[in-house]
């Protein structure tokens, strides 16, 4: 089979990344193969990502256990500001901590937060939205290009 290249256009190889969890924990995109996985990136100051990340709970709660990765990868904060912020809001989803912006702005070319990428579990982006989802439907709508 032909390489697929990898990039960060719909139908590339997402970029692999490892980082490290807000929980302590470290995360790579590689060790999620096999699963679908919803990689978001934002920042508790960004307003549409306040926004949206009520609606990413509700799917992480729903589709977690239908085998979904949610991943939300925030850029650039301290983490005792990230997890006032999830705490605060009830949030409960996976959080990596982009610290130096090489993940979001080297690898995945970031110019505007928030930003989706949709990862199949193959590891081929399928779905890319810049800004925030308007709402649970849309994202769920998204989803059915990355879940079985």
């Amino acid at each position: 089979a032909p390489t697929i290249p990898t990039g960060v256009s719909l139908g590339n190889l997402a970029p692999d990344f490892q980082l490290q969890t807000l929980t302590g924990d470290n995360v790579s995109l590689s060790s999620l193969r096999g699963k679908p996985v919803l990689l978001n990136f934002w920042a508790t100051w960004c307003g549409p990502c306040k926004f949206e990340m009520p609606f990413l709970q509700q799917i992480n709660d729903i589709w977690s256990p239908k085998g979904l990765v949610v991943l939300a990868v925030d850029v650039a904060e301290k983490p005792a500001a990230i997890q006032k912020y999830m705490t605060d809001n009830n949030l409960s989803m996976t959080v990596a901590m982009d610290t130096d912006m090489k993940v979001t702005s080297k690898s995945y070319l970031i110019g505007a937060i928030p930003t989706t990428f949709l990862i199949d579990k193959d590891g081929i982006i399928r779905y890319k939205m810049i800004g925030a989802f308007p709402n649970k439907a849309a994202i769920e709508t998204a989803l059915s290009t990355i879940m079985p």
